[in-house]
């Protein structure tokens, strides 16, 4: 069987409240809300390709980092460049992200974002 076409379009949060955590990464990486509704939330990018979506989850339970055992852990988490790592840390702040207790690298911020999902900062080489 030869393989059909695949191509990635969108990474999926859950989340308990999908238009909150829209609108923050929205904000946070200046992309665009394609779709807005109670339920389900697409953000993409203005150049386009692959976007974030943001899916409601009644039973939502906040990942705890670092990790615990027997308590919820991450799924998976988003790396995003910043050409400056204290003002990319200053921005996401303002959007509504806090910084994490614990930090394992110092070139890296790790981030929560308002549902709790983790999230990292570091600066784009060069």
């Amino acid at each position: 069987m030869a393989r059909p076409r695949m191509q990635l379009s969108a990474t999926v949060l859950g989340a308990p409240d999908p238009r909150v955590l829209g609108a923050f990464y929205a904000d946070l990486l200046a992309w665009t809300v394609v779709k807005n509704e109670p339920v389900w939330v697409m953000i993409r990018p203005p150049s386009g390709g692959p976007g974030l979506s943001f899916q409601y989850e009644a039973d939502y339970v906040r990942p705890v980092w670092p990790t615990v055992t027997g308590e919820q852990r991450m799924m998976s988490h988003l790396d995003i460049a910043v050409d400056d790592l204290d003002a990319g840390v200053a921005w996401a702040c303002e959007h509504g992200a806090t910084v994490a207790d614990h930090q394992p690298q110092p070139h890296v911020r790790v981030m929560l974002d308002p549902a709790g999902h983790p999230f990292c900062l570091f600066e784009r080489p060069g």
